[in-house]
């Protein structure tokens, strides 16, 4: 098994930065993340609490409706209790009413930079653990700031997140970005390239949502929320993690379904790997709203044969590849588990392939004045007849055909 690891991480690489140049041979071959599945701390303590005179409702088993109408059920002190006992249950609660998710990952997060400014600090400890240790303090500093709507935080691994931009209560539109490898808590926020980051990549959507429609409510969620791969290796070859994070994307999902009420089904963008997720968690979304839009860009494929294997409830639009993405050269193909399959961009996929002129590398598809971040607000606003194809639009198989 360590050999068949070790063999799929080299095979990846050497694919990979055969054809990508300096930048991607900087990249790093990583060993194997550990996903995350199991509910947060706190957890055992929530189900053996008795103090409310009711049962509680298990994080790992209770649908959003049924989070929904408990935290209804008690009165605001009640909320609060739970909040300051348990924040990290609370925090991320699908379900739980967003405001109330809010402030307690605050508790959670102010709690975490605690811990983290001691272990900073720590003579005794390794300059490694010292290091990692100031990074969560530096990401948790600007988290913590005021203004920040976190909407998931858990601190375990390498620390999953998740930031809302806007307001989620009063959202006529609601999108959701899926990040791909390399993003986790450290690196949910870069000041030197912020479209590098979950972010960066929301906040370039809202503003151009609002540019483009100053009028309608939106909200973006930023979702760091599942364990992602971390350079170029065997978990990026791999659907292990996607498939571990999958349930997690759906279970947001559910969640906002019950606690937002926008004019239509969130739009979910979905970056690189994140499109792995996406195609595994797209069979089980069933928008009340109606039809769920999903946007793929830079992807490596999605896990599925083609686009009608998503189900009916998703429109796929996948976004034509830049010349500088470096992703155009791992092969679209699945064997034996490894690689993620047919490209979402090809002809016979299924998919309304939209333009991206303008943008360049992996990266680069938010970037402002490109096709592609204007396509994607389009998309995300329901202004389907300003779509740019990245073909003819009237044409058969043309991206706005049928609609």
């Amino acid at each position: 098994m360590r050999f068949r690891r070790s063999l799929i991480a080299a095979m990846v690489s050497i694919t990979v930065l055969a054809g990508t140049g300096a930048a991607a041979a900087g990249a790093a071959v990583s060993d194997e993340q550990i996903a995350i599945t199991t509910p947060p701390a706190g957890t055992g303590a929530w189900l053996h609490d008795h103090s409310l005179g009711r049962a509680m409702p298990d994080p790992a088993t209770a649908t959003a409706e049924q989070a929904a109408r408990f935290f209804a059920g008690l009165t605001p002190a009640q909320q609060q209790q739970l909040v300051r006992q348990y924040p990290l249950v609370v925090g991320n609660f699908d379900g739980a009413p967003p405001a109330l998710r809010y402030q307690a990952n605050q508790l959670a997060m102010r709690q975490e930079l605690a811990l983290q400014q001691g272990r900073a600090s720590d003579t005794g400890a390794s300059p490694g653990s010292r290091a990692t240790a100031a990074g969560r303090v530096s990401a948790l500093q600007l988290l913590t700031a005021p203004g920040h709507q976190v909407l998931a935080f858990d601190p375990r691994g390498r620390g999953l997140v998740a930031e809302v931009f806007g307001d989620l209560t009063t959202a006529q539109r609601v999108s959701v970005l899926v990040p791909g490898s390399d993003m986790d808590l450290e690196h949910f926020y870069n000041a030197g390239d912020p479209l590098k980051s979950t972010s960066g990549m929301a906040q370039s959507l809202r503003t151009e949502e609002a540019a483009l429609a100053p009028g309608t409510s939106t909200a973006v969620v930023a979702w760091s929320g599942y364990v992602t791969p971390v350079g170029l290796g065997a978990d990026a070859a791999t659907a292990r993690l996607a498939e571990a994070g999958a349930p997690r994307l759906e279970s947001l999902m559910a969640g906002l379904s019950v606690t937002t009420d926008p004019e239509a089904a969130p739009t979910l963008l979905c970056h690189s790997y994140g499109s792995v997720v996406c195609g595994i968690a797209a069979p089980e979304l069933h928008a009340a709203e109606g039809v769920s839009d999903m946007v793929v860009l830079g992807s490596p494929g999605m896990d599925v044969p083609d686009a009608s294997a998503l189900g009916d409830g998703v429109r796929l639009w996948a976004t034509a590849r830049n010349p500088g993405d470096w992703i155009g050269d791992v092969p679209y193909l699945e064997v034996a588990g490894l690689g993620h399959g047919a490209d979402p961009t090809s002809s016979d996929f299924g998919s309304r392939v939209i333009a991206s002129t303008g943008s360049y590398g992996h990266t680069g598809y938010f970037a402002p004045g490109t096709a592609s971040l204007r396509n994607f607000a389009d998309i995300a606003l329901g202004h389907y007849g300003d779509v740019a194809c990245a073909g003819d639009a009237t044409a058969a198989g043309g991206c706005l055909n049928g609609l």
